[in-house]
């Protein structure tokens, strides 16, 4: 199979290869060789390393880059090779890639090993000479992410290869290719709430301090919170209770402690440092603690120059006139967005995360014509 794979810029083949490696979050390894047997033969130096520790890691990420004439404009395509586990119940074997009429079937067509496959694709149709572009590629997405495109950043800084424009292939349409791009995201940030309380019997509760009560009234301070209406570009921040926690099996017991948990996605209005402090502050207040974890935060890329290309390009190849979103979940663009303009686009998102994920072969093959044109585009600026 590597052979094949060295020899072909088929897109189709690309993307089975590379499904065909097992990658489940974290991925190493095989998968990597494999992407590296891929950009290798098309005149890119490739860099791969493994970073950080237990829980969280190790990491394997893969920065390649095909170096164009001096001074010329750098591209970048990011994404990830890591996959979330297949489940049960595929009708083909979900790391066993197989075409059934006008699909490709397997675990990471959509999210996002096809994106990468006609990243590769359309890189091979781009002569060296155009200028420069590298692939910005992590095992850790799906994940924490603590190891992965943050790792690929402090590798790009300290050798000085930073891009102009960034393209990371998450599967962003909806409806039909093309339908819409991510010129931004909403923050993210998990904040793990607790109340103390002492110990008692039922019967007794001067005895004892029941946390329950506080940990309720916090929770609905919290959940009462209108943290915004939304602006031009994004919708309203919303707060939501995940998770609430006592574990006491005693009927005849008050409790020593209760806990939950929130996540809170936010827009630009907000940081994930200032909402964790008026979190905290509503903790403190109702005798609790709050611990936050800020997964990102919010970002826009301004639309403008960038999107235009990216825009024209998908209107050339398939018709359609794009939206420019910053609805759903994060990615790591919001990673991304330190070193360089960053927007999402890639395929339909209909099957990504569930049992038989597929993409449209024709899918495959328009979204390598729009990635060379919006390539080419954007190094001739």
């Amino acid at each position: 199979m590597t052979e094949t794979v060295q020899s072909t810029t088929d897109v189709v083949a690309l993307a089975e290869a590379l499904i065909a490696c097992p990658s489940v979050t974290p991925a190493t390894g095989m998968v990597f060789d494999c992407l590296e047997a891929q950009l290798a033969p098309l005149g890119f130096a490739v860099h791969r390393a493994i970073s950080g520790e237990a829980p969280d890691g190790p990491v394997e990420n893969l920065f390649a880059i095909r170096k164009g004439p001096e001074g010329s404009r750098h591209f970048a395509f990011a994404g990830h090779l890591d996959v979330v586990p297949p489940g049960e119940g595929w009708s083909s074997g979900a790391f066993a890639p197989e075409v059934r009429g006008e699909l490709l079937y397997g675990r990471g067509a959509v999210d996002m090993k096809g994106s990468i496959a006609a990243m590769v694709a359309a890189a091979a149709q781009i002569p060296a000479e155009a200028g420069t572009i590298s692939f910005v590629i992590t095992g850790d997405e799906e994940g924490p992410a603590r190891y992965g495109t943050l790792a690929l950043i402090e590798h790009m800084r300290a050798v000085g290869e930073i891009p102009d424009l960034c393209l990371v292939g998450e599967p962003t349409s909806v409806h039909r290719l093309g339908d819409m791009m991510k010129i931004g995201r909403r923050g993210s940030v998990n904040i793990w709430l607790e109340v103390a309380g002492v110990q008692g019997h039922v019967a007794y509760p001067h005895l004892a301090d029941n946390p329950i009560p506080r940990l309720v009234a916090m929770l609905a301070e919290l959940d009462a919170l209108l943290l915004d209406e939304g602006t031009d570009w994004f919708q309203a921040s919303n707060l939501e209770v995940t998770d609430l926690t006592v574990g006491n099996p005693a009927t005849n017991v008050i409790p020593a402690k209760a806990s939950a948990r929130i996540s809170i996605r936010f827009n630009d209005l907000h940081t994930g440092e200032s909402l964790a402090a008026r979190v905290t502050e509503i903790a403190e207040r109702h005798g609790g603690s709050a611990r936050p974890v800020i997964s990102g935060e919010a970002f826009l890329t301004e639309p403008g120059d960038f999107s235009a290309l990216l825009a024209g390009a998908i209107r050339a190849e398939t018709g359609v006139e794009p939206e420019l979103s910053t609805s759903g979940g994060t990615s790591d663009a919001r990673f991304l967005k330190d070193l360089s303009p960053v927007i999402e686009f890639g395929l339909c998102n209909a099957t990504m995360h569930k049992r038989d994920e597929a993409v449209a072969i024709a899918d495959l093959e328009a979204l390598v014509k729009i990635y060379r044109r919006v390539t080419e585009a954007a190094l001739s600026v």
